[in-house]
């Protein structure tokens, strides 16, 4: 739990709380994917499948002060042998934008990641297009590794070049320190 922001495992009595949180201007975004009414059932769905799988760890990043879901993230991509993940799915309501609650809803996955399952790789990738996304985790820390070509279909049929980043152990405490002094100023 940080100052700004908890991440609980999502449930899926979240749906509501998720449909609002990403309500609006949200839903028509192309460079990423967000639930709306359409699609809310399936987004739930798939992670919850994921979880039961062993390979995803959603959540739901809820803003201390009020209590409100203000978005969701979540680990995937897990390989334990290699004890490496992937941070993704991860978008946060407009109110919650600009507030500290990103960098916080990194950090604290990033923390477990490497504090408590002991990960020696968390890796983030994103849409090339999206060059706000790409920003923020080049704020946090992550080293650009290069671009996946057409490393996936987007829901407008779109072929997508995705943005590889990383993180790994040796540049965690830097990035840690770095994080926590960010985080501090905006307190």
């Amino acid at each position: 739990m940080g100052e700004r922001v908890q991440l609980r495992p999502l449930q899926r009595a979240d749906r509501a709380a998720l449909l609002d949180a990403a309500a609006g201007a949200l839903w028509n975004l192309s460079v990423t994917v967000v639930p709306s009414e359409d699609t809310i059932d399936r987004y739930v769905d798939t992670a919850l499948a994921g979880r039961e799988a062993g390979t995803v760890m959603p959540f739901v990043i809820v803003r201390r002060h009020d209590g409100r879901v203000v978005g969701s993230t979540r680990f995937w991509k897990i390989d334990r042998v290699n004890r490496k993940l992937e941070i993704g799915h991860t978008w946060l309501a407009a109110s919650a934008q600009r507030t500290g609650c990103n960098a916080e809803a990194k950090f604290l996955p990033l923390a477990h990641a490497f504090e408590t399952m002991h990960c020696v790789r968390v890796q983030f990738i994103t849409d090339e297009l999206n060059g706000k996304s790409r920003a923020a985790i080049l704020g946090i820390g992550a080293k650009q590794e290069g671009i996946v070509r057409h490393e996936r279909i987007v829901p407008d049929g779109r072929k997508r070049n995705s943005v590889r980043f990383s993180i790994i152990d040796d540049e965690w405490p830097g990035i840690k320190a770095m994080l926590r002094s960010k985080l501090n100023r905006r307190a």
